[in-house]
């Protein structure tokens, strides 16, 4: 056990490697929103800006934390988490809206799929390893741990709910075909659904 935070080495050592790949995984997920805009010419809807917005913070969280305390930069997914939490309900409902046919996106990064499923991967691998770093970086201190991972994922959950809540409405589909040529597929909308 080291003095400093109660934890074995090894545990230690584990959390620190989470919080790494936590850090890393934000970042890639921040660059990767961000190609879409800069790189491929999208245009973000407000829901994709929401998400950017939560991975963006994220990764500001970790960078600072690993930074100003590297040897419990673990530690700041405690922080990081209702963020994280916050884009993945965002990141869900996106997700739903161009699977229930609701919305149509682009296609993201590489070609994999559209922006809001590789938003809805990006958030849902960064959420299980920020609780693996969560769980392995705090001592063992009664129920405190599991009250702050819970007081993390409701505020992220609220976070997300009020995101989704205040988002502009969106627009009616309309009422032809999109021109491929006046109006190519750069942003989520709408899809046309002919003759109803």
């Amino acid at each position: 056990m080291t003095e400093s935070s109660g934890l074995a080495t090894g545990e230690e050592s584990r959390a620190s490697t989470l919080a790494t790949a936590a850090l890393l995984m934000s970042l890639a997920g921040s660059a990767g929103s961000l190609s879409l805009s800069l790189g491929m010419g999208l245009k973000a809807c407000p829901l994709c800006f929401y998400q950017r917005s939560f991975m963006m913070a994220t990764a500001a969280i970790l960078l600072f934390g690993r930074w100003l305390e590297r040897d419990r930069s673990a530690r700041m997914c405690v922080l990081s988490l209702p963020l994280v939490i916050a884009g993945l309900g965002v990141a869900i409902f996106h997700t739903w809206l161009a699977r229930a046919g609701k919305l149509e996106c682009p296609t993201a990064v590489l070609g994999w799929g559209d922006a809001p499923t590789q938003s809805l991967v990006a958030f849902l691998a960064l959420t299980v390893v920020s609780l693996g770093a969560v769980w392995r970086s705090v001592p063992t201190n009664g129920g405190s741990l599991s009250l702050q991972v819970l007081g993390a994922i409701v505020l992220g959950s609220v976070m997300a709910w009020l995101s989704v809540a205040s988002a502009p409405p969106l627009p009616p589909s309309p009422t032809q075909p999109y021109d491929p040529i006046k109006q190519p597929l750069d942003m989520c909308r709408p899809p046309y659904r002919g003759a109803e």
